[in-house]
């Protein structure tokens, strides 16, 4: 006999509803996400503000970005998960799955904070948009590009594409397993997406329609039936933008210039403040000028915008 509770049969979701509650939390995510950086994109090199604030942005952006393309992978474990509770081996529900897989990219967006500050420190003015921020942006985009033709790409792309596979391979059981089941999971989604990530930092980390263009090409690699040779096409493209953001970078469409009036507006946004009382359209910021951080947001470099992957 059973040791499942018909309370909790009745309380499980069932996978349709699943479906509906992911879409519904990525749209809201995308919602607040929009709502929050909605002109804040101060192209490559926009700062990233306070830890806090950093944190809080990029948790719902990779929920935005990422519940889509994850979609399989939580179906199935939900699926399993509900199966073996009905067999009386435990139950574990899928949320706590997902959280421990938002974790991995959270250490992901730690990690990227960190070499940001540390490059922004040390480079100087060396990354100014003026100076080296294209060559570094090209390069960024260029080695993402590589990365899509390595052997690591492709492992990890296949364990993202085969969700079955994964729980054949490595089901843990109990809550302790769904928190390792949820890490390697997240850490293959890192390993299969890192480089389309290092792609938005170098474009601009707090642009949407970038952020709107990545997430679509995570999907599609990760999704559509020939989503793993599209890793060929991405690699030729982003080989292609590196050459053009490198040599010509005020010509690639998209981008927002870090020198320009506009790039000035997403800051002092950033500051909650309105250009059009504190600064006339088309002005430049002063160099050296400092920007003091305002609750719940960040603080802007000392000098002029600096690229940094």
């Amino acid at each position: 006999m059973s040791t499942y509770p018909a309370e909790r049969r009745r309380l499980q979701l069932t996978p349709v509803a699943l479906v509906a509650l992911v879409l519904a939390a990525a749209l809201a995510t995308w919602i607040v996400t929009v709502v929050r950086m909605r002109g804040m994109d101060a192209g490559p090199g926009t700062d990233l503000g306070v830890l806090g604030w950093f944190v809080g942005i990029w948790v719902t952006m990779m929920a935005a970005m990422m519940f889509p393309a994850a979609m399989p992978m939580v179906l199935l474990f939900h699926r399993v998960s509900g199966e073996r509770a009905r067999r009386g081996q435990g139950f574990v529900p899928t949320w706590f799955f997902v959280l421990s897989y938002l974790a991995v990219w959270t250490v992901y967006g730690l990690s990227a904070y960190g070499l940001y500050r540390i490059a922004a420190h040390f480079a100087g003015d060396f990354l100014a948009w003026d100076r080296g921020g294209p060559y570094v942006a090209g390069a960024a985009i260029g080695l993402a590009g590589i990365y899509e033709l390595t052997p690591l790409k492709s492992v990890c792309l296949r364990q993202c594409r085969s969700p079955l596979s994964f729980v054949l391979g490595r089901w843990r059981d109990g809550w302790r397993g769904a928190l390792r089941m949820g890490v390697e999971h997240g850490g293959y989604c890192v390993g299969c997406c890192w480089g389309l990530m290092v792609v938005l930092f170098a474009l601009g980390v707090m642009s949407l329609v970038w952020m709107a263009v990545v997430a679509a090409l995570i999907f599609a690699e990760k999704v559509l039936p020939l989503g793993e040779l599209l890793t060929r096409v991405f690699a030729v493209g982003f080989v292609a933008v590196a050459i053009w953001i490198a040599a010509a970078p005020g010509s690639v469409p998209g981008v927002t210039q870090p020198d320009s009036p506009a790039a000035d507006n997403a800051r002092m946004r950033m500051m909650h403040m309105k250009p059009s009382t504190q600064m006339k359209p088309g002005a430049q910021m002063k160099p050296g000028a400092q920007m003091k951080p305002v609750q719940g947001m960040g603080t802007e470099p000392m000098k002029k915008p600096a690229m940094t992957p």
